[in-house]
């Protein structure tokens, strides 16, 4: 609610008066600040709750109870369950682990007014929110308490000289307490989603039989049995489950609080020299205190997930950064032409440092605050206390200058140059000078133009291009890295001593310096009938090289790889936006579009072979992939058409020699494609099989408004990326499966697309098309419908405004794709993968404004 406006940078040129901060485009947020007259009191208020839109289809008990009897007949060994029809649905392990209705609350309060001499706006807030899994567990809970001040005041406003004539000064600062829970997410079968895929069904959340569970675990070492609040005994996954385990029962563990304070400030001047000339000074600093504290009781979960001691553990990092900027601008209009020169200085210094710390063995589990006693040295007798440091600096110091200049409004040229110094690399590297210019056209201010069409209002033709650099690899990768741990014995027989050391973890590489990308912008803005309908198109292009990548060496060098500047990438595309307003009566209308369209491709990975295998899965092998001429990353795998119904089928799939291409193949096995045309399957026929990255982005917006009521639609969308399904592993006999395995085959006929279910199958479960699926998708994200009550009645009340309102976010959503989200959060080398990703909420909100 602080927020005035957003603006959004994407060109090179634009950004580039920002420096190395703009590497991936900027964004402008503007708080809000005061009005002209008496103070104006808002109170925000809404209330909601959250669900999860959607619940994976899993099998159920019968149906797990069929497949792994089937698993284990396929392998050669005897069925598990005598009937499975007895089970019926089981324990919906997803039903018991979301956290339905789980509430979110937001309170926002502000004052704001001007006088002539001083401008203010104070607000205060509170929000909250509990998780959809875990959140009654007190677990993926969220608080956050924030304030902020803006003042400016005005020193000197006088007319009465040409120099020094203005003066204003400002502060503004805000304020940030956050306290939350969090959850493991996006893992395949250790999180609590994870296991909720994947535990068995017949498995039922507390022990039927408590007595009779404890006996059988009675002498087990390291044995403690978890027990719910109400004093109910936890079931526990047996052997065959690994890593799965009962999430309950896990949730119900006391987990880490994570807490920050994060404090903003700047302090600026603004000086009239002349009444062209301004001086501009700001200094800035951004402080956050934040760590975790947390406690580990004795617990087992399984016979691979026990805790045979209590641990209290926390950590505290600080975070400051200071920033100088001054600015000197000289505005001219000289008849038709307008001059804007901007020269300016820039400095940042960051330094980042922090410090944790363990103790074993504290049994008070109504205390479990942190009790660290910092006077038994780095490492403690028998282990008792660890501890662990950083520190991190990094500075920035630039000097940009930009020069505009504009002739009637009709030709526009902007040119910037900045110089960026980075402490990220070496002394011979830090320096680096990054140029731009734009140009504009406003085609409908020509003469020649004059008597156009009444339908075209405006017509704009703009092109861009510059060169901006990115640092963002952290402190000291251009100098050899350091990792302790590595102890070393001195003396021998009774003067033997085991010493603490350290070893060079990274390799130096001195040549280490910045990334630069260079992107074309080429644009075109139009207005049409009297600008009711505007339209604008951009295309361009972004090549970036030296990417800062980690560099491939040979692997009897025996350390980690050093950050290099090795790779060339290039993005490139269409903008469309196009928006339309019409009136019909008393309402007002106004629809909003916009799409683009991206190409990215890896024009060079930086080594000799071309490519790199980057993720893995366990039980499927690589998944990702950069590859010169592909999109970056790519999944990886072999392509399939279809499953073998028989063996004349499998016969009759040969090579031009007339040898069979899959030899060891039986009926119901995956028929793998022969990519590379050799005549068998080998690794060499693995290949693309789609990409986490969409072609388009879209969105598209709805407003309407009449009678006191407001009405607000928000949709938007991806359209050609793709989804690397992550939880269709199953390399873990009694693991449950999704819904899909029901078409699984059986016998002739009976299935096209998945292959016959056996115990320990290495041959069809490898990385293939089978685990991709169409990735796009349609969201209606946000909806709202708004009344403002007549201001005949509010003024009755001693208010000015009052609305009351009802929305909606992640109402529907339209996709393909079976599992919990078609949004995939995670990005890098594992853009598009689901490894049980953590689901957005669908949450309905009931709201409250208030203008005094």
């Amino acid at each position: 609610n602080d927020i005035q406006s957003i603006e959004v940078l994407k060109d090179a040129a634009s950004g580039a008066v920002y420096g190395a901060r703009a590497a991936n485009g900027v964004i402008l947020v503007t708080t809000k600040k005061g009005k002209l007259g008496a103070p104006k009191v808002s109170y925000d208020f809404s209330y909601g709750f959250q669900n999860p839109w959607k619940m994976r289809n899993v099998l159920n008990a019968s149906e797990y109870a069929t497949i792994v009897n089937e698993g284990a007949v396929n392998s050669g060994q005897a069925a598990i369950y005598d009937n499975p029809a007895q089970y019926g649905d089981g324990t919906d392990w997803q039903k018991e682990v979301f956290n339905n209705n789980a509430q979110i609350i937001n309170h926002q309060l502000s004052v704001a007014g001007a006088t002539e001499r001083v401008n203010y706006y104070f607000s205060a807030g509170y929000f909250t929110q509990d998780g959809i899994v875990g959140g009654n567990f007190n677990r993926s809970n969220y608080d956050r308490l924030t304030l902020r001040s803006n003042t400016i005041y005005t020193l000197v406003d006088t007319k009465e000289r040409n120099y020094l004539h203005k003066l204003d000064v400002g502060l503004n600062v805000s304020y940030s307490h956050i306290i939350s829970k969090g959850i493991e997410t996006n893992s395949s079968f250790g999180s609590a989603l994870g296991s909720s895929l994947s535990l068995s069904p017949i498995m039922t959340v507390y022990a039927e039989d408590p007595e009779a569970v404890l006996k059988q675990y009675e002498g087990t070492a390291n044995f403690a049995p978890i027990y719910s609040s109400d004093g109910r005994l936890y079931s526990i996954a047996g052997t065959n489950f690994n890593e799965m385990t009962n999430p309950l029962a896990a949730l119900s563990l006391p987990g880490s609080e994570n807490w920050g304070d994060h404090i903003v400030g700047n302090a600026f001047a603004d000086i009239a020299i002349f009444e062209n000339l301004k001086f501009r000074s700001s200094i800035g600093t951004d402080m956050s205190f934040w760590g975790y504290d947390g406690y580990t009781k004795e617990f087992w979960l399984t016979k691979n997930n026990y805790s045979d001691r209590t641990r209290v553990y926390s950590e505290m990092d600080k975070n400051l950064t200071w920033q100088v900027e001054n600015t000197l601008s000289y505005d001219k209009t000289i008849g038709e032409h307008h001059f804007n020169v901007l020269l300016g200085q820039s400095a940042l210094k960051y330094t980042g440092r922090q410090l944790g710390g363990a103790n074993y063995d504290m049994k008070d589990e109504n205390n479990p605050r942190p009790n660290i006693s910092f006077t038994t040295g780095l490492a403690a007798d028998g282990d008792q206390s660890v501890y662990g440091g950083a520190f991190a600096p990094h500075t920035l110091a630039s000097l940009f200058a930009r020069a505009s200049y504009d002739y009637k409004g009709r030709y526009m040229a902007q040119f910037t140059v900045r110089r960026d110094g980075s402490s990220n690399f070496g002394p011979d590297n830090h320096y680096a000078t990054f140029p731009s210019f734009s140009l504009g056209w406003n085609v409908t201010e020509e003469s020649f133009l004059a008597n156009r069409p009444a339908w075209l209002e405006s017509a704009k033709l703009r092109v861009s291009w510059g060169k901006n650099g990115n640092e963002s690899i952290g402190q000291f990768r251009y100098t050899s890295l350091t990792s302790s741990g590595n102890n070393y014995i001195f003396g021998s027989g009774a003067d033997e001593k085991v010493v603490n050391g350290t070893k060079p973890s990274v390799l130096p590489n001195s040549y280490l310096s910045w990334e630069e990308s260079k992107q074309t912008d080429v644009g075109a803005d139009f207005g049409f009938f009297k600008n009711a309908l505007t339209f604008t198109i951009d295309w361009y292009k972004k090549r970036t090289e030296g990417m800062l990548m980690e560099m491939p060496i040979n692997t009897y060098v025996g350390e980690a790889r050093p950050t290099g500047n090795i790779g060339v990438m290039d993005n490139k595309g269409w903008e469309f936006d196009a928006t339309y307003r019409w009136k019909v009566g008393k309402w007002n209308f106004k629809v909003n579009g916009n799409a683009t369209y991206l190409k990215n491709e890896l024009i060079d990975y930086g080594n000799e072979a071309g490519y790199a295998n980057l993720d893995s899965q366990q039980g499927t092998g690589t998944i990702t992939r950069a590859e010169n001429g592909y999109p970056f990353p790519f999944f990886y795998g072999y392509k399939t058409n279809g499953v073998f119904q028989n063996y004349d089928q499998i016969k009759a799939y040969v090579n031009a020699n007339g040898e069979m291409i899959q030899p060891n193949a039986t009926p119901g096995d995956i028929i793998f494609v022969d990519v590379n045309g050799d005549g068998s399957i080998t690794d060499d026929d693995q290949t693309q099989i789609g990409k986490g990255m969409p072609d388009w982005t879209y969105g598209l917006n709805f407003t309407a408004d009449a009678y006191g009521f407001d009405i607000m639609l928000q949709l938007n969308g991806t359209v050609g990326n793709d989804i690397y399904d992550a939880t269709k592993r199953n390399d873990i006999n009694f693991q449950n499966l999704p819904a899909y395995m029901k078409d699984r085959w059986t016998g002739e006929g009976t299935s096209n697309k998945y292959p016959k279910y056996v115990w320990g199958d290495t041959k069809n479960w490898v990385s293939s098309d089978i685990f991709v699926t169409d990735g796009s998708f349609l969201r209606v994200r946000n909806v709202e419908i708004g009344y403002t009550l007549p201001q005949y009645i509010t003024k009755k009340a001693f208010m000015e405004r009052v609305r009351v309102y009802v929305a909606a976010q992640n109402l529907l959503t339209f996709t393909k794709y079976e599992g919990f989200d078609p949004e995939i959060s995670s990005g890098g080398t594992s853009l598009g993968i689901d490894r049980g990703v953590y689901p957005q909420a669908r949450v309905v909100t009931f709201g409250l404004n208030v203008n005094f």
